[in-house]
């Protein structure tokens, strides 16, 4: 990952060029205080309250500090935004009348609150530390209609923060909210205008924007943010460091994520269960099992005990390779520690067995898993399903399909793929076909394996009107056949006599372009002629 500058940085999110002042790596900065040699935070004076306006004031404040509701009711039809600015100034060291009053006018006359009422209200309980309340605010404000409104929102902070004599808190609770809402645009100005005027949010609102990212997958915009953290000085926490390792993973970059999880130590921190979690599922991710092994090895022996997940992730991991023996020890170990196989366990282990075809061995998981009362759900029987499947157990599988209704349960793609990939391992073909009509109509989408299995049975079956008919269907669902498998089938067709309907099929797929990557048109023409 190289070395993003902060404008690199703003650049990558959604191509947004955002002015701000160079950085000073040089400046010892502090979280929640003013930075030295920043921009001066602007004072706006506002005009003083005469006549009508002070009168109601006057009486508004009265009303309020006695609790007298029914009062303050007869004045509602003299509510301005003048006027609401300069009571919510009056009462501002009491937030909870300041938030009552602020939403007693939004019911009485919505129109007087602006902007720069809403901001007075976002100072009041930022200085009270009322974060949950400030952020519900800002959303209301971030979703309204007008387009340009979230921009103008750090402006309008500003603009009133010495008026209200506020807290660095409240940029932080706006920097946080865009965070929150994934208004990535927004989030990156609000930060870079924080730090022109000599403030930074604080770690937790940092961590906050960097799962937004990942939730996202905006992945080496995480990293470059990171960087601009650290040049910032904002010291990360295990959290941040954690997501930092993710990001890594998610980038195939294990080495760096190894080297963020051996630096914790050195910056104060201690990695915890997410930390190495997240290392294992990264190495089982890319088949580095032996890594995965150590990793757990290295958790236990700084007193990190694994959990649910560690195991899950490690069997998975296994499962995927293959390597059932090494996945069941994993398994065994696991029930030694009292950790409780849920259905994501057991279903993973009759997966695995299922692919090499052990659906025996699927089963004994199953009757386990029913004994042990963890619930079946529709992936362990399609595994089980897809077992017998590989097995030619086309019968078996058929009578596991009629106990889904007896558990509520209803077949999907899956079950249908794989009681497909069943009749074509017995090459009926027709079977298979019959199959696939009635997973369309229940609505199911097959996915291009399905159609794969499909056009190679019919081909073994020399059954060439059948695959035909099967590259129809991709075509009207807009599916790609595999190159080997359609140059085989047109091979077969002018071998067959039927040069004039490859020729066709090849026409229809180019004008749907839907010819497999490679596919050398000209040369079948040549051979069919």
């Amino acid at each position: 990952m190289k070395d993003y500058s902060f404008r690199r940085f703003s650049s990558l999110i959604d191509s947004v060029a955002v002015n701000s002042t160079s950085l000073k790596p040089n400046i010892t900065r502090k979280l929640s205080t003013r930075v030295l040699g920043s921009i001066p935070i602007p004072h706006r004076t506002i005009p003083e309250p005469r006549g009508q306006d002070l009168d109601f004031v006057n009486v508004a404040h009265s009303h309020l500090i006695h609790s007298d509701w029914a009062k303050l009711e007869l004045l509602s039809s003299g509510l301005t935004a003048f006027r609401v600015k300069h009571v919510l100034l009056r009462i501002q060291k009491d937030h909870v009348l300041s938030l009552e009053f602020f939403n007693w006018v939004e019911k009485k006359e919505a129109s007087s609150h602006t902007l720069e009422t809403h901001s007075i209200i976002l100072h009041i309980l930022a200085k009270n530390r009322k974060f949950r309340l400030a952020e519900s605010i800002l959303r209301s404000i971030i979703v309204s209609d007008s387009i340009d409104l979230p921009a103008k929102l750090f402006e309008a902070l500003l603009y009133s923060y010495r008026l209200c004599c506020s807290s660095p808190c409240v940029f932080d609770s706006l920097f946080k909210t865009f965070a929150h809402m994934k208004k990535f645009r927004n989030a990156s100005d609000t930060f870079c205008q924080m730090k022109d005027y000599g403030f930074l949010p604080n770690v937790e609102s940092c961590n906050a924007y960097l799962s937004s990212l990942l939730s996202l997958e905006r992945t080496d915009i995480a990293l470059a943010f990171y960087s601009a953290m650290r040049r910032d000085r904002i010291s990360p926490n295990v959290y941040t460091l954690n997501m930092v390792m993710r990001a890594y993973c998610k980038l195939g970059n294990l080495q760096k994520a190894k080297e963020v999880l051996e630096k914790m130590e050195s910056m104060g921190l201690s990695p915890n269960l997410v930390s190495y979690n997240t290392l294992i599922a990264g190495y089982c991710s890319k088949g580095l099992l032996g890594l995965a092994m150590k990793t757990k090895a290295l958790m236990g022996n700084k007193g990190v005990l694994p959990n649910l997940v560690t195991f899950n992730t490690l069997i998975n991991g296994f499962c995927k390779e293959g390597k059932l023996h090494e996945a069941n020890k994993i398994f065994t170990e696991m029930k030694f520690m009292n950790i409780a196989p849920t259905t994501v366990t057991y279903n993973t282990l009759i997966n695995g067995y299922s692919q090499v075809a052990n659906s025996e061995m699927g089963s004994q998981l199953y009757e386990e898993m029913t004994r042990n009362q963890v619930k079946a759900d529709i992936l362990t029987y399609n595994a089980r399903i897809l077992g017998l499947c590989k097995e030619g157990k086309t019968k078996k599988a058929a009578y596991l399909v009629k106990e889904l209704d007896k558990e509520n349960l209803a077949p999907n793609s899956s079950t249908f793929a794989a009681l497909i990939s069943g009749q074509c391992v017995k090459n009926n073909s027709e079977c298979a076909f019959q199959l696939y009509k009635s997973m369309i109509r229940s609505g199911c989408h097959p996915n291009g394996h399905v159609f794969q299995m499909l056009v190679s049975a019919f081909c073994r079956n020399k059954d060439l009107d059948g695959a035909v008919q099967v590259l129809r269907e991709m075509f009207e669902r807009s599916r790609a056949p595999d190159l080997s498998l359609f140059s085989e089938l047109c091979t077969e067709l002018c071998q067959r006599g039927k040069a004039q309907l490859a020729v066709t099929l090849c026409s229809e797929m180019e004008a749907r372009h839907l010819l497999p990557g490679g596919f050398d048109k000209a040369k079948i023409i040549n051979t069919c002629q």
